[in-house]
């Protein structure tokens, strides 16, 4: 079941995965309305918010993106107003004047992107700070007939088993199951103890429980808005601290009225579901403030006949641990459903030059972002979103470590042996073929452990080969026989690394992974 999981949802990017469920939810809630199922706007009404939201949101962003000379992330744009529709709709109106302002959320959320940014890095969710910044608008103007984020269509009870399925589907293709889940706990603790406080004893449990998913968008802002990886910090003790505090900031309001008698203000600065994202998006910023980088490239070199290397050098040195990743943006034209940006594990150590390299595995027929990376000539720029990631060894040198690579899952560890080659580390790497065994040279002397098919002609320093069709939990044991003395590092193709997992759980110390999807 997790093979197929990942199998299917590797065929699309993230923000691909993101788009279509929250276009299905637009689809699932427009028919509702359309039979009666849920009240509010007519279905017409729905799709001319929505049209509004997405032209205004779509032009501003491209508008922004002249203007400070970067090419826009057109999906993320789409993103935005479809985040946007279920805060605002169901409007008590679609007057000119609200669906002005309503343009004007989408345009602000856009624009956030740009000003409020630090180093090429947004610092705020766009579509929050775009639904607050048009409360704080329309309270500086006077306005009387007012928009409200109301978020009233992601809590839907009708709507909440479509929102509660996408969500998980986003969360499993981002692996932040545990970061959504920290928030839901604490968020759901907290409102259902009031909800308890102020219902008494007629109020059974499970009704206040239903009243608390139905009534608040704990599930919608964990799955779709709290795991955006932008304004995320890059390690997962600082997502989840992060989920810690925007839970709280959540059920603020509930929790301020039971210990003041006095519930909060409902004025522009009242803490809305928006605003806690804003105050979760301020606290990752403080703990870690990530930079955007531009990455010029240096060469590209063809390792073996489907995999490359791209060298690239920074304008400022990039800090980062080895085993870390950064996401590449290269816009090109004929984008296909893979999107055009992508995550890569760093294969090189950490350079005071600013030398930055990528592999990957280029198989044919490739993905349009593949075909417009290689096309790069050296001397261009692409742009990262930044380092992050937690596949790194242990901080004590001393500690022995196991590496289980498969196909390209080899570069982490490119980087990890070659920034501590004195760690008492075995390698064991699988390959399809003995012609698609890049990096040999790189990990010569190395205790590395090959298994393949073929027995390749020669074998480097230190290499052993096992003759096998692929990686097993058995093969490893017998290569490595102290396992129960290592922490295990497996990284590969999510078939792979879902097949040895639980093995090595068994026979190592730990066992941490790191999932190739998507490629």
């Amino acid at each position: 079941m997790r093979d197929l999981l990942d199998r299917q949802l590797g065929r699309v990017t993230t923000y691909r995965l993101v788009t279509l469920s929250l276009l299905l939810l637009v689809v699932v809630y427009s028919v509702f309305t359309a039979t009666g199922v849920i009240e509010g706007l007519s279905t017409g009404d729905n799709l001319v918010c929505l049209a509004v939201l997405l032209i205004a949101s779509y032009v501003s962003n491209r508008v922004l993106g002249l203007l400070w000379r970067v090419r826009p992330h057109a999906e993320s744009a789409v993103i935005t107003a479809l985040l946007l529709f279920f805060l605002f709709v169901p409007l008590l109106s679609i007057d000119t004047g609200n669906l002005v302002w309503l343009a004007l959320a989408a345009v602000l959320a856009n624009a956030s992107k740009y000003v409020l940014a630090w180093r090429g890095r947004h610092v705020f969710n766009p579509a929050a700070a775009g639904a607050f910044l048009v409360v704080v608008g329309q309270e500086i103007v006077g306005r009387e007939e007012r928009i409200n984020a109301i978020w009233q269509t992601a809590a839907t009870e009708r709507l909440f088993p479509f929102v509660l399925v996408l969500a998980l589907l986003v969360l499993w293709r981002t692996r932040r199951l545990d970061v959504a889940a920290v928030f839901v706990v604490i968020a759901t603790v907290l409102i259902v103890a009031r909800l308890l406080d102020v219902a008494g004893p007629d109020q059974s449990f499970v009704d206040v429980l239903k009243t608390t998913f139905y009534s608040y968008p704990i599930v919608f802002l964990a799955g779709f808005m709290l795991s955006e990886p932008l304004t995320l910090p890059p390690r997962r003790r600082q997502q989840l601290a992060v989920a810690a505090v925007t839970a709280v900031a959540f059920a603020y309001p509930m929790w301020i009225g039971f210990l003041t008698d006095n519930p909060p203000s409902l004025g522009v600065f009242a803490i809305t579901p928006e605003l806690s994202l804003l105050i979760g998006n301020l606290v990752a910023f403080a703990l870690a403030r990530r930079r955007g980088l531009v990455l010029e490239l240096e060469e590209t070199r063809r390792l073996t006949p489907e995999t490359h290397e791209l060298v690239f050098r920074a304008r400022r040195p990039v800090r980062f641990v080895p085993g870390q990743y950064v996401e590449l943006t290269v816009p090109h034209a004929r984008t296909d459903s893979r999107g055009s940006r992508r995550t890569f594990s760093i294969s090189s150590p950490p350079d005071a030059s600013g030398l930055v390299s990528v592999a990957l595995r280029v198989p044919e027929p490739s993905s349009s972002f593949k075909r417009a990376l290689l096309d790069l000539a050296p001397g261009e720029r692409v742009h990262g979103t930044g380092v992050g990631g937690d596949f790194v060894l242990p901080a004590d040198p001393s500690v022995p470590v196991l590496l289980v690579a498969g196909g390209i899952g080899i570069t982490p560890f490119l980087s990890q042996l070659a920034h501590e080659p004195s760690r008492d580390a075995v390698l064991v790497y699988g390959a399809s073929t003995p012609g698609e065994v890049p990096f040999a040279d790189e990990l010569a002397g190395a205790r590395v452990v090959l298994v393949c098919p073929q027995r390749p002609a020669s074998l480097p320093d230190g290499w052993t080969y096992v003759e096998a069709p692929f990686l097993s939990v058995d093969l490893i044991a017998a290569a490595v026989p102290d396992l129960a003395d290592r922490i295990a590092y497996v990284s590969g193709p999510p078939a792979m690394v879902n097949a040895v997992r639980p093995g090595l759980a068994k026979r190592c110390r730990r066992v941490r992974t790191d999932y190739f999807t998507g490629y």
